[in-house]
């Protein structure tokens, strides 16, 4: 009996240390394929506002109103300049959003439209000849209503909600 038992005994351990190389093998594949992630250069999961709006679709800015070119010596008459969130500039400089050059009387940085939550604002930026809503000189910002007519320079523009 004794060499069944000791036959016994030597099959188990036989059976425990290949067991625990099993084990060590499988340990050393998990530690070498973690490294491994961890050499790769990682893309981050977590996104910033920005970035994440930018992955979003956008829905069109909402249209606040609309400048209609009703006489111009530099624009076509009937022009239309949509205003949306965006601040508008117009003068005979060629930074602005509406330039016209050809207009003598313009500065060259001469008004600017802001659209607003409560509406559409306009506002002289230091203009020589001034701007006006409906032959007032504008001196601060002034909100506009619809069919308010807009002068700047020779440009006679129309608000239109």
């Amino acid at each position: 009996m004794t060499l069944a038992s000791a036959q016994v005994e030597s099959t188990l351990l036989a059976l425990k240390i290949a067991f625990l190389v099993l084990l060590y093998l499988f340990i050393w594949r998990i530690v070498r394929s973690a490294s491994r992630d961890l050499r790769l250069p990682q893309e981050s999961m977590i996104l910033r506002p920005h970035q994440v709006a930018g992955l979003l679709p956008q829905p069109p800015a909402p249209e606040l109103g609309r400048l209609v070119v009703t006489a111009s010596p530099a624009l076509e008459e009937g022009e239309i300049f949509v205003l949306d969130a965006a601040p508008i500039s117009i003068g005979r400089g060629a930074v602005n959003d509406i330039p016209i050059a050809s207009d003598e009387y313009a500065s060259s940085r001469h008004a600017r439209f802001e659209p607003r939550r409560d509406g559409v604002y306009v506002e002289d930026v230091g203009s020589t000849n001034g701007t006006f809503v409906n032959g007032v000189r504008v001196t601060r910002e002034r909100r506009l209503s619809p069919g308010d007519l807009i002068r700047i320079g020779e440009t006679d523009l129309r608000f239109e909600p």
